[in-house]
């Protein structure tokens, strides 16, 4: 069920407040409903890399529907906060700019276990983001769109984790094979795909330059990141990759990961100025 039981009539939006709205954040907002609403392609990905395996091919199109949905919420409440947005437009200059492997037949992870590994840093990735995203803002509608997709992701998280373990079952890649598999995911946060999102909603007529809108979009979205943020994914992707939570390298890798995040973003921001 899309959202766990919530729907876009859920949300309290006679509580909308535009004189709470941070233009900054606004931006990431509208970039993120892009990638939400792209959902049904990522299902499409992941029903072809998992070809004979009904079970999962369920659960990722429900996944789908809720990603769909996270768009749908986000798209609403940006176009209350600028009424000029149109997300529909934006929407295709997106997929058109923007696609998925839909070809392909096998995981671009290398194996079944890798790409459900992949799913998990993405999952616990938003859920974290969110969650900064409802600590940073103040309008009181965004709030609680964040709070509840920041729950909807974690369950996400919870729910690709579930089919990892089956699967580690068959084909038992090693912890430091799955931490790879993670850490080379998280790279791809610099990628084309929330560069070229930040681009489709925030750019207007302007041709696309990869490293400037990558600079525009990063140099925002990690300015919102805490300490304890970083802790929680740290966490989480080393129980992704069958690692130990807690201990020196949970706590180093914490450390080092919020050292590098803001430090990405002020230089991001001082070489947009």
């Amino acid at each position: 069920m899309p959202g766990q039981g919530w729907t876009l009539d859920d949300i309290p939006w006679e509580r909308f407040d535009p004189a709470k709205v941070d233009p900054e954040i606004l931006k990431v907002i509208k970039a993120a409903s892009m990638v939400e609403a792209n959902g049904g392609d990522y299902a499409t990905y992941l029903c072809n890399v998992f070809p004979d395996d009904a079970e999962f091919q369920r659960a990722a199109r429900d996944w789908a529907e809720e990603e769909v949905q996270h768009g749908r919420v986000l798209a609403r409440w940006a176009a209350l906060a600028d009424s000029g947005f149109d997300f529909e437009a934006s929407f295709r200059r997106f997929t058109a700019g923007y696609r998925l492997p839909l070809d392909a037949k096998s995981s671009v992870r290398g194996s079944r276990s890798g790409e459900l590994v992949a799913r998990c840093i993405v999952e616990v990735g938003t859920s974290s983001y969110y969650t900064a995203l409802l600590e940073a803002a103040e309008e009181p509608v965004l709030r609680e769109i964040c709070r509840r997709i920041a729950a909807d992701e974690l369950r996400h998280y919870k729910l690709f984790y579930t089919h990892l373990k089956r699967y580690l079952e068959r084909e038992r890649i090693g912890k430091w094979r799955r931490l790879m598999v993670a850490l080379g995911r998280m790279g791809e946060s610099e990628d084309d795909e929330l560069a070229y999102a930040y681009y489709a909603a925030n750019g207007g007529n302007e041709p696309y330059d990869r490293r400037r809108w990558a600079r525009a979009y990063l140099g925002r979205a990690y300015s919102y990141y805490r300490h304890h943020h970083i802790e929680r994914v740290v966490a989480m992707i080393l129980k992704a990759a069958g690692l130990k939570t807690r201990g020196h390298l949970a706590r180093w890798s914490a450390r080092f990961g919020y050292w590098l995040i803001r430090t990405r973003s002020r230089h991001a921001l001082a070489a947009e100025a």
